[in-house]
């Protein structure tokens, strides 16, 4: 019973170790880890400003419903709020790291 215990304990940690061993040890790589981030990030808002599309150009033909569009609308429209905020918050940090530089 202790032994279970203890084995089932030492699981999280060592997946824990898995982890931390997997992160990139170098700035340059997590850069690149950011930056694969964003572009995947902006690629879905840009997907889902196509579905939006897509789903207008089915309601004018009558394959889908009002309520349809309008999810899909307000998803795109959410996203791209979304990526403007963060946009914003990278200039307003970038900017204050560089007045505390000087």
């Amino acid at each position: 019973m202790i032994q279970s215990t203890v084995a089932s304990a030492i699981k999280p940690l060592e997946l824990v170790q898995n982890q931390v061993k997997s992160t990139p040890a170098t700035p340059s790589e997590t850069v690149k880890d950011f930056g694969s981030f964003l572009k995947d990030a902006i690629d879905g808002v840009a997907n889902q400003e196509q579905n939006a599309q897509k789903m207008g150009e089915k309601y004018l033909t009558g394959q889908v419903d009002m309520d349809q569009v309008m999810v899909a609308s307000e998803q795109a429209l959410l996203s791209l709020q979304l990526t403007s905020q963060v946009r914003n918050k990278v200039i307003e940090a970038y900017q204050e790291i560089m007045r505390t530089q000087m």
